[in-house]
């Protein structure tokens, strides 16, 4: 990988982690539609003594088939489902058991890394076309960007139900980001293109 693209794919995911963090720590970006459970006591009492040591990606209500349900007893199940949904609660649940620590070092490393390759990625593709103008860059960016954000955020929407503002302001802070290592991007390869000019000449 060329330099100069490496050190704009690291000074973009710099930057992008630094923009990711004040949204979430910061501006109210990272709460928005999520709200606390009223009677949670009584709720965490009911799952624990649900669920106990059992941590898991959940939806309720279930079809009540187990893993090894033949595809008939599937569609009959998805038959009664809409009985189901009409007279009970639904929804998702990721579960934890008892024990769970807040957010660790290695949960922001892990961020930090996951949005470094984002930025690595990005620049990386970028430099792989014959863009020349500060804007066309920028704009290349922004829209993997975008295409990277609307690629899971739309799907939770429309398939799980999350909240239309938590979906707006988590697809705002991805994009947002982009828009960082865009900026970089557009700066940091614009002297790449200089030299590699300079030296044809």
């Amino acid at each position: 990988m060329n330099k100069r693209v490496l050190l704009a794919g690291l000074l973009g995911g710099i930057a992008m982690f630094a923009w990711t963090s004040l949204a979430h720590m910061v501006l109210p970006l990272g709460d928005a539609g999520i709200k606390e459970i009223p009677n949670e006591q009584g709720v965490l009492s009911a799952m624990n003594a649900a669920l106990g040591e059992a941590p898991g990606f959940y939806f309720f209500p279930g079809t009540g088939l187990g893993p090894d349900a033949t595809m008939q007893q599937k569609r009959a199940a998805m038959d009664q489902y809409g009985q189901k949904l009409a007279v009970n609660p639904s929804g998702i649940l990721i579960y934890h058991p008892a024990g769970a620590k807040p957010m660790t070092a290695g949960q922001l490393g892990t961020e930090f890394l996951t949005e470094l390759i984002e930025a690595l990625l990005a620049v990386t593709l970028l430099s792989q076309t014959r863009l020349t103008s500060f804007a066309s860059r920028f704009g290349f960016v922004i829209g993997a960007g975008v295409l990277a954000t609307i690629a899971t955020n739309v799907s939770y929407w429309n398939w799980y139900g999350f909240p239309a503002t938590y979906t707006a302001a988590y697809m705002m802070t991805g994009i947002i980001g982009f828009i960082c290592v865009g900026l970089v991007a557009a700066v940091v390869m614009k002297e790449r293109l200089s030299a590699t000019r300079a030296a044809a000449a």
